[in-house]
């Protein structure tokens, strides 16, 4: 069974934090033991102290990272203003003065050895979604965090594209089995939570050796999970995961201080609930994945 995850993602409000570091500042309760205590994630609460000492109670507010693609630009210029123009006016004006997007580059896909098909695709580019949890895509990918490279494998679902499992650790080049098992153990405890054991979810990946195993695959079984895979050498047959690696990597290069961390868990922890939270997608009508979710009362 799926172990009990703390509720890392949650979001506390400024008043909330206070109350926290009220605890630690003056009734000289230890982090740790807050933190024990209301089953918080280890290290959240000394980094609230620290914001709460150099910047008062507002360092404390749930704020969206900085980064602003054209499209953005317009939806916000739409709802504060009432203005209507086009997305191509937003990039030219953008180009006009001299605003431009900061990115980190990668190397080009690699294709990967041969490796032998459990399952074929059931996808076949048909991406459409009713209901969450119906289709659910996952990868790992490669992080860097203090000089270390980390493995981070993560679960998105189609329907509204949140990220709903997720671990990290130290990189095994994408191959941990711990890493695998404890990221899809949270994706299946969110599809038991949220109501959905009993109904299909069509989870979809590459070829990996650990997704391809028979022992993984064994682990679904009571879970009404229908596997599907993309073809040898094939990212686009993934295209949801692909690109959200790219450009999540992209933001955490330009949005998030690693050295405001102590540890990697707190770091993605972070990721996740900025992405989940606070980042509305193109998508979506430019809400947030957790609030498309909500509104159509799911």
């Amino acid at each position: 069974m799926p172990r009990k995850r703390k509720e890392a993602n949650r979001i506390w409000s400024k008043e909330e934090k206070k109350n926290f570091v009220d605890m630690v500042i003056n009734n000289n309760i230890s982090t740790h033991d807050v933190e024990k205590k209301y089953d918080l994630s280890y290290g959240i609460v000394s980094k609230w102290v620290r914001q709460y000492i150099s910047g008062g109670i507002d360092a404390l507010e749930n704020k969206r990272k900085p980064s602003y693609g054209y499209h953005r630009i317009n939806a916000l210029i739409k709802r504060e203003t009432g203005w209507v123009v086009s997305d191509n006016l937003i990039h030219k004006v953008c180009k006009v003065l001299k605003i431009y997007s900061k990115s980190k580059h990668y190397s080009k896909y690699k294709k990967p050895g041969e490796e032998s098909i459990k399952y074929p695709n059931m996808i076949n580019g048909n991406w459409k979604t009713t209901r969450p949890l119906e289709k659910v895509v996952t990868d790992t990918t490669k992080i860097w965090f203090k000089g270390k490279p980390y493995d981070w494998t993560y679960y998105v679902d189609v329907f509204n594209n949140e990220i709903i499992g997720s671990d990290v650790s130290l990189s095994k080049n994408c191959n941990n089995p711990l890493n695998h098992k404890l990221a899809v153990e949270a994706m299946l405890e969110t599809k038991i939570k949220r109501g959905y054991k009993d109904l299909d979810t069509i989870f979809h990946s590459d070829q990996g050796s650990i997704y391809s195993s028979i022992a993984f695959n064994n682990a679904l079984k009571d879970y009404t999970i229908i596997r599907s895979m993309s073809r040898i050498g094939t990212p686009t047959d993934n295209p949801i995961i692909e690109s959200l690696n790219g450009w999540l990597k992209k933001e955490i290069f330009i949005d998030f201080n690693i050295n405001n961390y102590e540890n990697v868990q707190d770091f993605i922890n972070d990721v996740i609930n900025d992405y989940n939270n606070f980042r509305p997608a193109y998508a979506l009508n430019y809400k947030t994945p957790i609030q498309y979710r909500t509104e159509l009362g799911y």
